[in-house]
């Protein structure tokens, strides 16, 4: 058996696509547009292992004027973990983005931030824990993750 993939769904391909590369840093590896079945995929991929990869899929608007598919709040998927060198700065690069972090990374080692359609993304500190920080310290949870 070999892992592939997560998959998520999306309601704005380009605004989650832009917190995956922009924001955590993650490359679009490949991309299929389905017209039949009125859908797009994007693969990413994390720089230091590819091959493990989130899929975004996107079911394009209904044709027949009937409303977008409602995916929930997302809280039902769980969330997606990603190491990082630097959970500070991480942090720091996501809110300078207009990114709320829900859990800051009190601790130097976990924090948890949402994508523009909700789902809970966790950063967890590559080695050890990182000497506690401010603003970082003394900021409350937002929100839910």
């Amino acid at each position: 058996m070999k892992y592939l993939h997560a998959m998520i769904r999306v309601h704005d391909l380009d605004a989650t696509r832009r917190f995956f590369t922009e924001g955590l840093g993650l490359a679009e590896t490949r991309r299929i547009e389905n017209a039949g079945g009125r859908f797009t995929l994007v693969y990413f991929g994390a720089p230091a292992n590819p091959e493990a990869e989130i899929e975004l899929t996107w079911n394009w608007p209904p044709i027949d004027g009937a409303p977008p598919e409602d995916y929930g709040s997302a809280r039902n998927f769980g969330h997606l973990a990603f190491e990082v060198d630097d959970i500070y700065a991480i942090c720091a690069h996501l809110q300078s983005q207009g990114v709320v972090i829900n859990r800051p990374p009190r601790d130097g080692r976990m924090a948890f931030v949402r994508t523009p359609d909700l789902i809970s993304i966790e950063l967890l500190q590559k080695g050890d824990r990182l000497p506690p920080q401010e603003p970082w310290l003394s900021m409350p949870n937002t929100g839910s993750w």
